[in-house]
């Protein structure tokens, strides 16, 4: 064997190896079934405890709220035990995509560009996003927030509407949360929040009149979010929210949390 053959070899012989290896410790992405899930005798599912009512902690400091309360009814309605595990925006996505969860019950906004990473069941619920800030600030368009200093929860669907609306000059900070960013509202660090109507009202509770909701940023649904290419598990998800909705028990959960009627969901 020549010195050039011996060279090829022993760095294909290298590469496939490293290949091997690599394989061996990459996170496992496979398809995953409804048998697999009462095989296993549980479901995990991710979801956030900083967005109340939809993901919040109880006075037992356990995951609870609507987004709570529909895991535990998936969980019955599949005939398993159900692990909820909390998550933030930023992570939600990688913990499922990782395998950390097996989907996601997140307030999780249904965009083109997450459905790029992840399959959406038909939507489960809805929020409405407004920017929610100080009454002093004459805020009547996208154009008058030059200037002004805005909060935002980091890679939420406030940050890219409000990313996407924003004039140059206006001053975006981002936080790693909800609450955090209420924070940053309340202590005057910012003039107004991106949010949902249901943030603002936990404000409101707090400070009283001091602000109100300045702009419509986006009508958002929200739905279960699972890998991609999983069929049965998209079609099980699509089954349990139209069944659900159809026999009221997403309606009263709603109702529970939010006092109001769920409003009317698309089918896709």
């Amino acid at each position: 064997m020549t010195r050039f053959n011996r060279r090829n070899l022993i760095a294909t012989t290298a590469a496939v190896a490293c290949s091997t290896l690599l394989a061996a410790w990459a996170p496992t992405a496979m398809a995953q079934s409804v048998a697999d899930i009462k095989k296993k005798g549980s479901i995990t599912i991710g979801m956030l405890v900083d967005f109340p009512p939809y993901g919040t902690v109880d006075a037992s400091n356990q995951p609870d709220g609507y987004d709570a309360d529909v895991a535990r009814l998936l969980a019955k309605d599949l005939g398993v035990t159900l692990n909820l595990i909390p998550v933030t925006g930023p992570n939600r996505i990688p913990f499922l995509l990782t395998n950390k969860v097996d989907v996601l019950v997140a307030s999780l906004a249904v965009t083109p560009e997450r459905a790029k990473q992840v399959q959406f069941s038909r939507p489960y619920s809805a929020a409405t996003i407004v920017l929610y800030g100080d009454k002093k600030k004459s805020i009547k368009a996208p154009a008058d927030l030059k200037g002004v200093r805005v909060a935002v929860a980091r890679a939420s669907t406030q940050d890219t509407a409000l990313t996407a609306m924003a004039p140059e000059g206006t001053e975006i900070r981002r936080f790693d949360d909800d609450a955090s960013a209420m924070q940053a509202l309340m202590s005057g660090q910012v003039d107004a929040i991106g949010c949902s109507t249901t943030v603002a009202a936990q404000i409101a509770k707090r400070v009283g009149d001091a602000y109100e909701n300045k702009l419509v940023l986006k009508q958002q649904f929200m739905a279960v979010a699972m890998r991609q290419a999983q069929p049965e598990l998209e079609t099980a998800m699509n089954e349990f929210v139209a069944k659900n909705t159809a026999n009221g028990e997403l309606n009263k959960l709603y109702k529970k949390w939010l006092g109001a009627d769920l409003p009317t969901m698309p089918a896709n």
